[in-house]
């Protein structure tokens, strides 16, 4: 029997769950009765899965998203909170992404915003995109360490590599001039090249007079506004819901 040399080989090649699919066939006699081509498609499938989802859980664990588990087959749509099943079903074929888009949500707290946020951020990890979540007051900390230590560049040459940055609960305090010259190196470098989620309490046409600086806001608000979907949560607070959807 051939075997035993044929998983060492796969094995050596680093297709084990391919490996393990041979090896699984061989205990199961019935499979004899299927093609060669029918066999042969089950390893293949069995080793391109694995890779998937080795590849989706390399993404899920860069991303740090707050919400891991959220994903948008689990978002409902009751009446109140007026939110459009097919924008979301649209966002979730990922088009915004390939097009360098923004996504905006708004709502007050507890509606859901960080897990709708987290959902279509999963969402594209599903889709093979690279993904990274921060809060926005840590994002801001980040910053203002990496200015210190030397490596601010650095930082923002990997926030400028990542297909969607979502900056969440942006607007919660007042903000800094450090602040709004960071965040618009952040959304100069993506705009155009890389797409964002933002989520704030704040409407969007408080924006400008919560930046503050005139000049600086019209820059900011140029860059993530323009050809952004925005997504408005209405409704009561929905932490104290027993469905999955509580935060943010």
């Amino acid at each position: 029997m051939l075997s035993e040399p044929t998983r060492e080989k796969l094995k050596t090649l680093a297709l084990h769950a391919m490996a393990q699919a041979w090896a699984d066939q061989q205990a199961q006699p019935d499979l004899g009765a299927l093609s060669f081509d029918e066999r042969f498609g089950l390893l293949v499938d069995a080793e391109y899965l694995a890779r998937d989802n080795r590849r989706l859980a390399r993404l899920l664990s860069e991303a740090k998203l707050k919400m891991s588990q959220a994903c948008v087959e689990d978002i409902d749509y009751p009446a109140r909170r007026e939110l459009d099943k097919a924008t979301v079903r649209q966002l979730a074929t990922c088009r915004w992404v390939q097009e360098q888009q923004a996504v905006i949500i708004i709502g007050a707290t507890g509606t859901g915003k960080t897990y709708l946020a987290c959902a279509l951020a999963q969402q594209a990890c599903r889709k093979g995109y690279r993904t990274l979540y921060r809060r926005a007051t840590r994002l801001f900390d980040e910053l203002k360490l990496a200015k210190a230590d030397g490596s601010y560049g650095r930082l923002l040459a990997r926030f400028a590599r990542t297909d969607v940055l979502v900056i969440d609960d942006w607007g919660l305090k007042p903000v800094l001039e450090a602040e709004r010259h960071d965040l618009l190196e952040i959304l100069e470098d993506r705009y155009g090249a890389r797409s964002t989620i933002m989520t704030s309490q704040l409407p969007t046409t408080k924006w400008h007079d919560y930046l503050g600086d005139p000049t600086v806001a019209d820059a900011i608000l140029d860059r993530i506004l323009h050809r952004a979907h925005r997504l408005t949560l209405k409704g009561p607070s929905r932490r104290k819901d027993a469905g999955p959807e509580k935060d943010g």
